[in-house]
């Protein structure tokens, strides 16, 4: 990903909450056969590896599982974006030498992918993804909640991946290479919007 250095965000920590935050994510595989992609929910385990491990599963019918990789698998975390229009800008009114963009944020996540189709090692990993989405409810539902053979049936529907992450790419685009007038400018527009995603990113733009 090519990220300027206005853009690139280096804090582990930062990209690692990002991460969690965006939580589902495109699983993609360089193959002989050609560039496959999944979307899947992960879970990041920050103890594991200098920059961290992913996990998560696919259906034992996706032949995406079965097509050896050419190179290492990654992982991309889209975040919160919007359009941005350069109506929004001081800077418009002064000089016009303004144009539209788009503000993000984004990581991308490199490393080997293993699967595998252990029960155990996919009992756990179905087990985490549930409590991990399922923790903050009134009444959280577990998988100890279907009857057993059920969930040994479910088992054997899904193969586990585990990536290992070697490199991170991670990119916060809002607009911190606008004067402040012009960053007020777009924090008022975009806190306008009926876009829910445009009023979170209103948020993450700086202020100062």
């Amino acid at each position: 990903m090519y990220v300027p250095p206005a853009f690139q965000e280096e804090d582990l920590p930062s990209i690692h909450r990002w991460m969690r935050e965006i939580r589902l994510a495109q699983f993609v595989t360089a193959t002989a056969e050609g560039i496959i992609a999944t979307p899947l929910p992960m879970i990041l385990n920050d103890s594991e590896g200098d920059q961290g491990t992913l996990y998560g599963h696919v259906a034992r019918a996706n032949p995406q599982w079965r097509a050896a990789p050419t190179c290492d698998a990654m992982a991309i975390f889209a975040g919160p974006d919007a359009y941005v229009t350069p109506s929004w800008y001081l800077t418009k009114q002064e000089t016009g030498k303004v144009v539209p963009t788009w503000n993000y944020i984004a990581v991308h996540a490199y490393g080997p992918v293993e699967f595998f189709e252990d029960a155990d090692r996919l009992l756990d990993v179905v087990t985490r993804l549930t409590d991990l989405h399922e923790h903050a409810r009134a009444e959280p539902w577990a998988v100890t909640d279907a009857p057993a053979d059920f969930v040994k049936s479910q088992l054997r529907a899904i193969v586990g991946l585990r990536i290992p992450i070697t490199r991170l790419d991670a990119k916060r685009k809002m607009s911190q290479n606008r004067n402040a007038a012009d960053r007020a400018g777009v924090i008022e527009g975009l806190a306008e919007s009926e876009r829910l995603s445009d009023r979170i990113a209103s948020a993450l733009i700086p202020q100062d």
